[in-house]
């Protein structure tokens, strides 16, 4: 297999799509999870050593083997794969229903490409789905509370949290304190005059 561009990443990129279009498992085609890591790490090895150029006629012996020995499953997992992705794109053409009640424009409008915002839509390349456009914003929260459950506008409250979090970072007064006096008094310089008789 030649690769054309001197670009490594484009190398293995190549590399990487060619293997998982034949090495197509799922974890659900493994009676174990054990075995499913087993076959990944079988098939990264491949990719590494395909990438570095190791023993590259045996791994092409070995991946036209289980060509061979695969063709069936290969196919259906593809078509699988096929599926998915169509159901996706339908999907993603579909959109959920939504309302404005607030006025605000629609989310399929700012998604770009006819996709609604924060839905999914298949890679060009046959990969993993991938987003487009921008997905829902979080919402503040009512009532008064931070994130972590304490009220915003207590005083108290926000200078335990900033002792605390020193804390956690290995901040203490008393260390700052120490620290202050140390370069204090190393910055005095004591000199002895001679004395005069």
């Amino acid at each position: 297999m030649v690769i054309a561009g001197s670009n490594p990443h484009n190398k293995e990129i190549a590399i990487r799509r060619r293997i998982a279009s034949i090495y197509n498992k799922r974890e659900d085609d493994f009676p174990s999870l054990r075995e499913y890591n087993d076959y990944l790490e079988e098939v990264e090895d491949m990719v590494f050593n395909l990438i570095e150029g190791v023993d590259v006629q045996a791994i092409e012996e070995k991946i036209k083997q289980y060509q061979k020995e695969n063709a069936e499953q290969i196919i259906i997992n593809q078509a699988r794969k096929a599926e998915e992705l169509a159901a996706a794109l339908t999907a993603s053409k579909a959109g959920p229903a939504q309302n404005d009640t607030d006025g605000a424009p629609s989310q399929s409008s700012q998604g770009g490409f006819g996709v609604p915002l924060g839905q999914y839509a298949p890679s060009m390349a046959g990969g993993q789905p991938r987003p487009m456009g921008m997905g829902p914003q979080p919402l503040p929260l009512s009532g008064g509370l931070d994130l972590h459950g304490y009220a915003i506008e207590d005083e108290e409250m926000m200078k335990l949290r900033a002792e605390r979090s020193g804390k956690a970072g290995g901040w203490s007064i008393e260390l700052s304190k120490k620290r202050a006096l140390e370069e204090a008094f190393a910055s005095i310089w004591v000199l002895q005059l001679p004395r005069q008789c």
